[in-house]
Formats: structure tokens, sequence, C-alpha cells
């Protein structure tokens, strides 16, 4: 399925870039929400590949496959979310002071 493709491959681009940030910045608050939004992505990548297994041709372990990527998928969505929503505003204050010094 094209979108299902098309949704892997701009995660996955996302997750680079977000990776890529994380590691080129200096503050620590902010690379908790970038990682945050890494592994949102990165999450996104394993839940869309899961689903596009499901639209192919079924078998037994294609189809416990695509349930394994979209449980782990869907998990690190969660947990990434949950850290970016922890890390938003402490990278917003972090962000404040390093800019009024």
């Amino acid at each position: 399925m094209p979108v299902l493709v098309f949704c892997i491959i701009v995660s996955f681009m996302l997750y680079l870039f977000y990776k890529t940030k994380y590691f080129r910045t200096n503050r620590p608050m902010e690379k908790g929400w970038l990682s945050g939004k890494s592994a949102m992505a990165l999450g996104s990548f394993v839940l869309f590949f899961g689903i596009n297994q499901f639209f192919l041709e079924l078998s037994t372990a294609r189809i416990i496959v695509g349930v394994l990527f979209v449980l782990f998928g869907s998990a690190s969505v969660f947990n990434g979310f949950r850290q970016y929503k922890h890390f938003l505003p402490l990278a917003v204050k972090e962000a404040e002071v390093y800019e009024a010094t």
C-alpha cells in the first residue's frame, strides 16, 4: 500500500532528523525533549511497518511479526509522547535561561 510506504519513509526521515538534532545540542533538557520526539518517530516507523505487513501475502509468521511490530511501535510512540510532555516545559524554561544570559 503506497500510503503506508510513504508514512514509513517519512517517519524514518523524521527519526534521523530528530536524532541528528539530539546529538548536536548541548542542553540537557532539550536532549530529553528531542529524545522523546525521536522515540515517537521511530515508534511510528515500526508501527507503520507492522501495519504494512497485514496488506502483504498473509502467513502465520507474518501476522505474528506484524502484531509484535504494532505492539512495540505503539508502546514506543506512547512512551515517547510521555517523555515529550515531561521535557517540553523544562526545555522551554531552559531556553529562556540560555537566551537571558
